[in-house]
């Protein structure tokens, strides 16, 4: 059985359509969390600028929202003033977490007629916000979980970020590390599910899957897991969808499931231009990384080849490596971002690979292993 399976064989297996929706770019990553302030900044610590503000000074009497920018990437931090608010009930029942993956696009209406009439659940129907900047319309979809897909459209908006929010003045210096934009989304759900998102991604919002990993290629001595890669039509969103597999004990993807209460986002890839710098800014200020045996990077040099960067430094901070026929990639897991073992980071820089590390795959896991076991998980 084939381990990874290319993109010619993933079109003999999806019927592949026109493109029916354009995708610009992800517009922001809307995280639920339960003290906005506070997580401001921990993002903050990260290299990441607060640059509008919605709350009660605006007249926002529901919640609180603070958005955080590192050049190319945003996230939104919202956390309601009431108990009694469906947010509340959200962040209690599945911790602090992304809630919203938020696509700029031409046409919030078109996005939401077109998605909705090929299968998507509207959440919100297209409406417009509006302020003494211009305004802004959106829609949205239900994705996998409590997780929404929602489409934004900017063209008549110039304001700091979206109606109702003010521009924060900069009274603290933040220093950058060098995260560039979001690379991809990784979605966890539920034993025998994978392909029905799969079939969703690509009925809904006109996606191909582009790799498939099976449970030989991500196994360990212990447990296993399935992953499809889909991607749009430029290939600039990409979202791989990962479900357990039969093991011998409890896999990470069951870990976040259980502690998640279900299907979700586990982890946000953003791209860097200098992986050895970003992971040692990020390590100095405080974030913690999944760290593989030393033994890999005995063998790293003769399975990698010449790189560009050091190998001292990548063993040094910790990073792995990988190649395939277009170059090579190198990344770096952290640390869940917060107490329930969730939401973690991916820091990833290509040269040119646009793969996802099937290489690192059984050293990566055994050293989540290792973490689930001193948590009493595995």
């Amino acid at each position: 059985m084939s381990n990874a399976v290319d993109v010619n064989e993933a079109a003999r297996t999806i019927d592949q359509e026109g493109d029916f929706l354009k995708l610009n770019d992800i517009d922001h990553v809307e995280f639920w969390v339960g003290n906005a302030r506070q997580a401001s900044v921990y993002w903050r610590n990260f290299g990441f600028t607060p640059v509008a503000y919605t709350g009660l000074e605006t007249g926002n009497r529901r919640f609180a929202g603070y958005l955080m920018q590192q050049r190319n990437i945003r996230f939104l931090l919202k956390t309601p003033y009431s108990p009694h608010d469906p947010m509340a009930a959200h962040i209690m029942i599945h911790g602090d977490g992304v809630k919203a993956i938020c696509m700029n696009v031409d046409n919030a209406r078109d996005a939401w007629e077109i998605t909705s009439s090929r299968g998507g659940e509207t959440v919100d129907a297209p409406q417009y916000d509006e302020d003494k900047n211009g305004r802004v319309q959106t829609s949205s979809i239900k994705c996998y979980g409590e997780t929404l897909i929602r489409f934004v459209e900017r063209g008549e908006y110039d304001g700091p970020f979206l109606p109702g929010y003010i521009e924060l003045p900069q009274t603290v210096e933040v220093g950058p590390v060098g995260l560039a934009a979001v690379d991809h989304i990784v979605g966890n759900v539920e034993l025998g599910k994978m392909n029905h998102w799969v079939s969703w991604f690509h009925e809904v919002l006109g996606f191909r899957q582009i790799l498939h990993f099976d449970d030989e290629a991500i196994s360990t001595e212990y447990s296993a897991l399935m992953s499809k890669v889909m991607s749009n039509s430029s290939g600039r969103i990409k979202f791989p969808i990962n479900e357990p597999a039969e093991g011998r004990k409890k896999s990470q993807i069951e870990e976040y499931l259980n502690y998640n209460v279900g299907p979700g986002v586990q982890h946000l890839a953003l791209i860097t231009g200098d992986i050895i710098a970003t992971t040692r800014a990020l390590r100095d200020r405080g974030m913690e990384f999944l760290r593989v045996p030393d033994t890999y990077y005995e063998a790293l040099p003769d399975r990698i080849g010449e790189i560009k960067e050091s190998y001292d430094d990548i063993a040094e901070l910790g990073i792995l490596a990988d190649r395939d026929d277009e170059g090579y990639l190198l990344q770096i897991f952290s640390q869940p971002i917060q107490d329930r073992p969730t939401l973690f980071l991916e820091i990833i820089q290509r040269r040119g690979s646009q793969g996802f590390g099937v290489g690192n795959f059984k050293a990566l896991f055994e050293s989540i292993e290792l973490e689930q076991e001193r948590r009493g998980n595995l």
